[in-house]
């Protein structure tokens, strides 16, 4: 039996403010992290619609088991994950970040157990905080994942006056694997664009480099890619993404001039990278677009398990709301309710 049209529509309303939202927000600026959470809620309630729609009984079950066994496959992937990174790489705290991701999932579920059963108010009400944190934490996690490769695979089809290198690590003298992935790309870029625009290499030199990144990336670019020298710009400073993107951008506005329309740039850096250091240059109106180099698979989820901490530590502000009406529900439930059921 089918349902009226009124109900179809009523049970994508949802869908469709989430749509109309993402579409005005995405378009005023796809570089924003709001994006990736309009970006889930609207793939959710549009799943979520067309499954009742259906009125198909078993995608309905298949789907609440899909979503059942998802945590434990995903902590079986992250262990293994773990153990495959940690053997080519070395352990440190960056290769142990899949393990961890895999433990807090662990403990995730072991809280929501726990809190089912019966125990002390205080302890309940704990767990209440710590589910409702780690829901926005898993909920955003998907949600970056999700938006970060929609955002990274977008068609680039503009002509840059400026094609940023970010720095990353060293090989002696000579750009890392992962560096050579960065300069390569942009190479591709500026040579499918007929070779126009000026190549910046960004990085400075760490205490272990004998030379700054951006001194063995030009180098590399003039000897291994022959560019010409005159393409090649030099930022030599920076030792952080933020710090790669500002210091650039004084270069590029003392050459160009500053305004969102002098000049328009492309950032080239791995590909889980793509998307915070898009908003970094959003953050100093920087008109800046991604461009993701390729990253081996096995080390893919320790890095953007690294990047989606780092996201989250620039927009908290979610978490701090949460503790808030959570600290305002245990409030109302033990003082406000008890003294309005004594007053009557």
């Amino acid at each position: 039996m089918g349902l009226n049209p009124w109900a179809v529509a009523a049970l994508f309303a949802p869908a469709a403010v989430f749509a109309a939202v993402f579409l005005v927000s995405f378009l005023n600026e796809p570089r924003q992290f709001r994006n990736a959470i309009w970006f889930m809620l609207l793939q959710i309630s549009l799943i979520g619609a067309g499954l009742i729609i259906s009125e198909q009984e078993w995608l309905i079950v298949l789907a609440i088991v899909a979503v059942g066994f998802a945590p434990f496959l995903v902590v079986l992937f992250l262990i293994a994950n773990s153990v495959s990174v940690i053997r080519r790489e070395g352990l440190s705290p960056a290769t142990m970040l899949p393990g961890a991701l895999a433990f807090a999932i662990v403990l995730f579920l072991a809280l929501f157990i726990w809190g089912l059963g019966a125990g002390p108010r205080w302890l309940t009400n704990l767990i209440g905080l710590a589910l409702l944190e780690g829901l926005w934490f898993f909920f955003s996690f998907a949600a970056l994942l999700v938006y970060s490769w929609v955002y990274r695979t977008l068609p680039r089809k503009r002509r840059y006056d400026y094609i940023i290198i970010h720095g990353a690590g060293l090989d002696g003298d000579r750009p890392s694997p992962l560096l050579r992935g960065r300069v390569d790309k942009a190479v591709e870029l500026w040579q499918r664009q007929q070779r126009h625009g000026v190549l910046v290499a960004s990085g400075g030199q760490g205490g272990d480099e004998v030379v700054s990144e951006a001194a063995a990336m030009r180098k590399y670019l003039i000897e291994e890619c022959h560019v010409p020298e005159g393409s090649i710009l030099m930022e030599d400073r920076s030792t952080t993404t933020m710090e790669n993107l500002a210091f650039s951008k004084k270069i590029m506005d003392a050459r160009s001039g500053s305004g969102p329309r002098a000049y328009r740039a492309a950032l080239v850096t791995s590909d889980y990278h793509v998307f915070r250091a898009s908003e970094y240059a959003h953050k100093l109106g920087l008109n800046a677009d991604g461009v993701g180099s390729s990253t081996k698979g096995y080390y893919w989820p320790a890095a953007f398990i690294r990047e989606f901490i780092a996201v989250s530590r620039s927009h908290l502000g979610p978490y701090i709301v949460i503790a808030i009406l959570w600290l305002l529900l245990i409030l109302a439930d033990h003082v406000l309710i008890p003294w309005f059921a004594g007053g009557f």
